[in-house]
């Protein structure tokens, strides 16, 4: 048969590894295809017109990195690297590591029946062989008389071996572990299969082996979540598959191969329980908060899920992501009681809980008020707790921060809404903007002639105003246009009193 490029073959393709020898098919690690991918869609992206900046950011589109580890992580890949994201708890480093999956090669030629993904060339080629041993189960498949001992790829029919074209997948290819006490060694290298057992007779024989984490994890990707929390016992196993690409079950006689890419987690406060020999087979990276509030702004954005029953003013989603940069700059990083209050699932949090809390007031447009009340669910639902008094502390700290900080990020906030409209929309035309506050003064209290504002020749600044809003924050449908427009109004008059100060022209964290 004619096999295709790698990029055009159908999935569930079916040839034999005669075939796949006579089209050149590569044999490549998981490091060296991931990095062949990272290359081809950088240069992609440069052929977009995207700068070097730009290429790295695409990437990795789901997640929001502080500028200096794009590079970093990028030569990483490229290098063929195992990584290791260590920072403070919430600042995205499950999520990065997510993202890697996502642009990691998934679609590979396998043995076909084989539980760990052999490909196929090892069981022919004695050089592909040496490189990547095929499992024992393979070896005695093609072994004469089914004897492991007389398994040789040269005397292995090539035309015997089936090979299909599969899309690694959770269990197969791809294995995520979840640190804990409790994550013993046979969890990663796999357990006897009990009806495997009755048909083999033999618990030593490596037919029975049900596999493990790294088992299921090979010519593939591999997660390993806060990794710190992983025994010594169980952190030894993943040592001995990031050193020799093989992984041996205790109960088993025969290895199996382990080879895969690890990216690894880990907070601050779990870095010293990783062992050192572990460690230094780790690419270490740093995942902080991001420094820049359009960073910032941006995470918000990307996870935020507009509510149906209430508005959410961009003023208010900006104002609270204001408040979490400056606990961050005041908090630090070293206090795990209090080390999620100004994490990213904080920032992501604000807006859920402004919208859940209007909803409950029975408004269909959030206030400030509503932020307020918002910030302090977000931030005191992330304060460990390790007792009632310390955590009746740290609440206590958490309200005195909103209470000291909300009024000032409203204004800041507020201040550059209204500079952007009116530089990029009223042209800084004052009698425009006087004309646009007194109709909207008009408006924000007067329900039946709000519910006049499409009518001709009347308001005609403000419905100007309704189609910025509409367009800028495009709210749900379940939100009148003009409420949502009249909401954002009123946090103007409450907040920038519509004037444009020189600090306001920019985007700089309060």
């Amino acid at each position: 048969m004619a096999l295709s490029a790698p990029q055009t073959t159908a999935l569930g393709s079916r040839a034999t590894a005669a075939e796949l020898k006579s089209a050149r098919v590569p044999v490549e690690s998981p490091a060296e295809r991931f990095r062949h991918q990272v290359l081809k869609t950088l240069e992609a992206l440069r052929a977009r017109g995207l700068d070097r900046s730009e290429t790295f950011r695409a990437l990795f589109g789901r997640t929001i990195l502080p500028e200096a580890v794009y590079e970093d992580l990028v030569a990483a890949l490229v290098s063929g690297a195992h990584v290791l994201f260590f920072g403070p708890s919430g600042s995205g480093k499950t999520s990065l590591a997510k993202d890697l999956w996502e642009l990691f090669p998934k679609n590979v030629w396998v043995v076909e029946g084989c539980p760990v993904l052999d490909h196929p060339l090892a069981l022919i080629d004695p050089q592909v062989a040496e490189r990547f041993p095929p499992c024992p189960i393979c070896r005695r498949r093609f072994a004469p008389g089914s004897d492991l001992a007389r398994f040789d790829p040269k005397s292995v029919d090539p035309s015997k071996v089936p090979a299909v074209f599969v899309r690694l997948r959770e269990g197969f290819g791809f294995a995520r572990i979840q640190g804990s006490s409790e994550v013993f060694p046979d969890h990663l290298t796999g357990n006897i299969n009990l009806r495997k057992l009755e048909e083999v007779g033999d618990p030593m024989s490596p037919l029975v082996l049900e596999p493990g984490k790294l088992l299921q994890a090979n010519r593939g990707f591999l997660l390993v979540d806060e990794i710190g929390k992983l025994p010594l016992g169980t952190q030894n196993v993943l040592l001995q598959a990031l050193q020799e690409g093989t992984v041996t079950p205790s109960k088993s006689r025969e290895s199996f191969p382990g080879e895969f890419v690890a990216v690894a987690t880990s907070n601050l406060s779990d870095l010293d329980n990783i062992n050192d020999p572990l460690s230094d087979r780790l690419t270490s990276l740093h995942i902080g908060f991001n420094d820049r509030h359009a960073d910032n702004r941006k995470i918000v954005e990307l996870g935020r899920v507009p509510s149906s029953e209430a508005f959410v003013p961009e003023i208010l989603r900006d104002a609270g992501v204001r408040v979490i940069e400056a606990w961050r700059l005041r908090a630090g990083e070293d206090n795990p009681d209090v080390g999620e209050v100004g994490s990213n699932r904080t920032l992501l949090d604000v807006g859920e809980r402004t919208a859940a809390i209007a909803v409950l007031g029975g408004r269909t447009v959030a206030s400030s008020q509503d932020l307020r009340s918002g910030l302090l669910h977000a931030m005191r639902g992330r304060i460990r707790a390790r007792s009632g008094d310390s955590f009746r502390q740290n609440e206590k700290r958490v309200i005195d921060f909103v209470d000291q900080y909300v009024a000032p990020a409203l204004k800041r906030s507020a201040g550059v809404y209204w500079c952007r409209y009116y530089a990029s929309v009223l042209k800084e035309n004052s009698p425009e903007a006087q004309a646009l506050v007194s109709e909207g003064r008009r408006l924000k209290d007067d329900a039946a002639l709000a519910g006049r504002i499409s009518e001709p020749g009347l308001f005609p600044k403000f419905r100007g105003f309704v189609s910025f809003v509409g367009e800028r924050e495009r709210p749900d449908a379940a939100v009148a246009p003009t409420d949502a427009a009249l909401g954002v109004f009123r946090l103007l008059e409450e907040f920038s009193l519509f004037s444009c100060k020189e600090e306001d022209r920019d985007d700089a964290p309060l």
